[in-house]
């Protein structure tokens, strides 16, 4: 009788009807996922119509991340829910801080950046700071200034020779940083040097990561809030990226330039992806609905490779790195730069819908609100972009007119507004490559934020890059220059998109 009432007292709290598992704030959501595994391995007639596990209001501290494997698959007759009653919190560690050591206004241009001998030359920082640097080994990192993308290079010397200081970095960012020739720093671009932030790094490694869904099918996140993840890589390895927040592993220049896909390529590059707080890998109908990412320091939503999956009505704010990941970019072991030709497949039917994504990029201003890389049948439509430091919504991957199984992804209906406050190099909406059968239709895109250490002009409404081909371009509109609080709007016109070297299959319909 003991043994019956413990087992009733269990399912009581575990339960509240026969397809519900409740969670109390301090019990375990790992533990309410194993229940759910074992109804599912053993046919428990609670599986039929679906198991929920809900979440009742309150801060659910991870110590690891809720891993979701393909025994936690659900059917099309019977997903898998994880729900929160309002104010269920899903959260890590604050989000790190980055804080200036002494008060500037803005950022400073740097004098020379020597690839021979690995060193940036600045004016000579403030004696407290050279004094605290070699005397309290206080940790200094530079913030770089690269056109479309950042640098983080942590500081390992400071020399101080007339009247400017030559600083040096630590590896493997520094090898990164020196070799690779594209994006580095500008000096005497068009508007000036590229310029540079000094700064300690009083930060901590914590938790990067919530949950990571990996070959789990017909799932469901509902009413959730995602918070407070951290970004320990510029602690360990500096971060220097490609593009889009992607960090380099290796990189340099071709001693003579052409392969034989591209015969004035110039650099190769290995990448990996960056991290996220909610990672979807390996899965069928993975959704996401009404959740709020908030507070984290990375990417806040990956969809690595998917077929099909929607995110609809959620919202992202404050956020480090990428608001919503899609895709394949070709990640280490690829060389980034090659035509891949079954990448695309990889991430198929995914469904970006009525999201508001404001203030990301935080942390690295390289990266974008929706980053989506090679997939294919993708709709990104009605979501609301703003305050973003370099592009909006970007599609493609791979810088090549070949054509690679990216096509049929649909850009509609989404309002862009304050990108490219710090870089340049950018559109509120930016595509790469050939996508036959894609569309550009009915967005409202403001103009391009006046970055204040840009160090070229290049950013626009529509940003055709790199070999960008099979798009249909049609009825996307701007706020007329110069307008009130109630600014018009009036169709971008066709000299106001960027070309860069753009296929011949494009349609215009402005």
């Amino acid at each position: 009788m003991k043994r019956l009432l413990t087992t009733l007292l269990l399912f009581s709290t575990l339960y509240a009807s026969a397809a519900e598992i409740i969670v109390k704030e301090g019990e375990s959501i790992h533990d309410a996922l194993r229940q759910a595994r074992e109804w599912r391995r053993t046919g428990d007639p609670r599986c039929e119509g679906g198991i929920t596990i809900t979440l009742q209001a309150g801060h659910y501290y991870m110590q690891e991340p809720l891993f979701l494997r393909p025994e936690d698959s659900g059917t099309k007759e019977s997903p898998l829910v994880i729900r929160g009653e309002q104010g269920a919190v899903i959260c890590g560690d604050p989000m790190q801080q980055h804080t200036q050591l002494w008060p500037k206004v803005g950022m400073e241009r740097m004098i020379d950046f020597n690839t021979t001998t690995r060193t940036i030359t600045i004016p000579t920082p403030p004696q407290s700071v050279l004094r605290d640097f070699v005397s309290k080994k206080t940790p200094l990192e530079m913030l770089v200034h690269q056109r479309w993308a950042i640098a983080i290079l942590r500081v390992k010397d400071i020399r101080v020779d007339n009247g400017s200081a030559v600083v040096s970095f630590m590896e493997p960012e520094s090898r990164l940083e020196f070799e690779h020739p594209w994006p580095q720093p500008v000096i005497g671009g068009e508007k000036g040097n590229s310029s540079f932030l000094l700064r300690t790094t009083e930060q901590r490694d914590g938790i990067e990561q919530l949950v990571i869904v990996d070959g789990a099918n017909y799932v469901s996140f509902e009413g959730l809030t995602f918070e407070n993840t951290c970004w320990n890589r510029p602690l360990h390895k500096g971060h220097v990226t490609l593009q889009g927040g992607f960090p380099l592993i290796d990189a340099y220049k071709l001693a003579v330039p052409g392969l034989p896909w591209d015969e004035n390529l110039e650099n190769q590059a290995w990448i990996e992806r960056p991290v996220s707080a909610v990672v979807i890998r390996n899965t069928s109908q993975v959704d996401f609905r009404r959740c709020i990412f908030s507070n984290l320091a990375g990417t806040a939503l990956d969809y690595e490779s998917i077929d099909g999956g929607s995110i609809d009505h959620c919202t992202f704010e404050n956020i480090g790195g990428t608001a919503i990941m899609a895709g394949s970019f070709a990640e280490t072991p690829l060389e980034v730069h090659q035509p891949y030709k079954n990448l695309a497949e990889k991430c198929r039917g995914l469904n970006i819908i009525k999201n508001t994504i404001r203030n990301a990029t935080k942390e690295d201003w390289g990266a974008v609100a929706i980053s989506c890389g090679y997939v294919r049948d993708c709709t990104i439509a009605s979501n609301n972009v703003s305050t973003v430091n370099y592009s909006g919504i970007c599609i493609g991957w791979g810088w090549t007119p070949h054509y690679t199984g990216m096509e049929n992804n649909h850009i509609i209906d989404n309002k862009v507004s304050d990108y490219a406050r710090q870089l340049y190099d950018a559109g509120g909406i930016y595509t790469l490559s050939n996508q036959p059968k894609s569309t550009i239709r009915d967005n409202e895109i403001s103009q391009p934020y006046p970055a204040p250490y840009a160090t070229n002009t290049r950013a626009f409404c529509i940003y055709l890059d790199a070999r960008t081909d099979g798009f249909t371009i049609e009825n996307n509109k701007t706020s007329v220059v110069g307008g009130s609080a109630s600014d018009t709007l009036r169709l971008i016109r066709r000299d106001e998109i960027g070309d860069n070297h753009p296929g011949p299959n494009l349609i215009f319909k402005q």
